[in-house]
């Protein structure tokens, strides 16, 4: 039992010695505002594009395309509805678009939305 209370205290110790360098660091420069921060981590040509709500027939594919010659980062898709259960979420084969299928049990369509994340 000792010996797990021995080996905790260095690894607390390390793991608080990990902020130090961070911290000063930090300190000592200026950080730039968010919205430039968050637009130098997006890469060229950042979009996010979205297909709204729609009811289609149970297991019917709705397809979403990134705009001109986009190409899809990620994506999602989402099934609205009593019981409605979102079936699959997946890029297109040519990896331009995304994907959205679901099912609503008791009924004969679904509401389906589609989102991608799409760049240069």
């Amino acid at each position: 039992m000792q010996s797990k209370r021995f080996l905790a205290l260095p690894l607390v110790v390390l793991a608080g010695a990990a902020f130090l360098p961070t911290t000063a660091a930090a300190s000592q420069t200026s950080v730039p505002p968010a919205a430039v921060a968050l637009k130098s981590a997006l890469p060229p040509g950042y979009q996010l594009v979205t297909l709204p709500n729609a009811n289609v027939p149970n297991f019917q594919r709705r397809t979403l395309f990134c705009p001109g010659l986009k190409r899809v980062l990620g994506g999602g898709a989402e099934a609205r509805g009593n019981r409605a259960i979102l079936v699959g979420s997946f890029p297109t084969d040519d990896g331009r678009g995304w994907i959205g299928i679901g099912r609503q049990d008791g009924y004969n369509d679904v509401g389906i939305s589609v989102f991608a994340i799409c760049a240069d």
